[in-house]
C-alpha cells in the first residue's frame, strides 16, 4: 500500500507540503485535528465570555488592533485586517459612535486620519480581556485538580515549541 493512501481507521494526510517526502504519524494527525477543534472551541466560549455581544466580530477585532498597536490609519488597519478599505471606514465609523475611538490629523500627513483608542475603548479592551481570564482561571480551578493545571502547563510548554523557529532555520535578522 502507497504511504500516502489511506488506511482503513487513518485519516492520516500525506506530505505536509507539496512535494515534501516526509510522512505525517497517525498520532501527529490526530493530535492537529484536536488540537485545532478544542482550540477553536475554546476560542468560541471565551468570546462569548466577555460582552463582545454589543460589537461585531470585525468591530472587536479593529478595537483589539488598535489598542495592540496604536494609532494608526483606517487603511494600514484595513491592510492589517485584510478587509477593503470601505469595510474598515464602516467599522470604524460604528466604533466611533460608540465613543470607542477618536480620529485625528496625522502629523506626517494631514490629509489622513489616525484612529485611536478613547478612554472608553481602553477600558473596554481591558475589562473584557479580565473577564475573559477571570473566566479561564476559575474554569481551571472549577473543573481540572491540581495534577491536571499542571499537565495544561506542561502541555503549554510543548505547544510553545510550535510557536519557535523550526530547527534548522537561520535566524532573520
Amino acid at each position: 500500500m502507497d504511504a500516502h493512501a489511506s488506511r482503513p481507521g487513518s485519516s492520516a494526510p500525506g506530505p505536509t507540503a507539496p512535494g515534501s517526502a516526509v510522512d505525517i504519524s497517525d498520532s501527529a494527525a490526530r493530535a492537529a485535528r484536536e488540537l485545532h477543534v478544542v482550540f477553536g472551541r475554546l476560542r468560541r466560549r471565551i468570546r462569548q465570555v466577555a460582552r463582545d455581544g454589543d460589537l461585531t466580530p470585525s468591530q472587536v477585532s479593529a478595537l483589539t488592533l488598535v489598542g495592540k498597536h496604536g494609532a494608526a490609519t483606517a487603511s494600514a488597519l484595513a491592510s492589517a485586517e485584510g478587509v477593503r478599505p470601505q469595510s474598515m471606514a464602516a467599522t470604524l465609523v460604528a466604533l466611533d459612535q460608540r465613543g470607542l475611538i477618536r480620529r485625528s490629523p496625522d502629523p506626517a500627513d494631514g490629509r489622513r486620519q489616525l484612529v485611536a483608542l478613547t478612554e472608553a475603548g481602553r477600558a473596554r479592551i481591558e475589562g473584557d480581556r479580565r473577564v475573559r481570564q477571570e473566566w479561564l482561571a476559575r474554569a481551571l480551578q472549577n473543573r481540572c485538580t491540581d495534577e491536571e493545571r499542571d499537565t495544561v502547563l506542561e502541555a503549554l510548554a510543548l505547544l510553545d515549541r510550535l510557536t519557535g523557529p523550526d530547527p534548522g532555520d537561520s535566524p532573520t535578522v
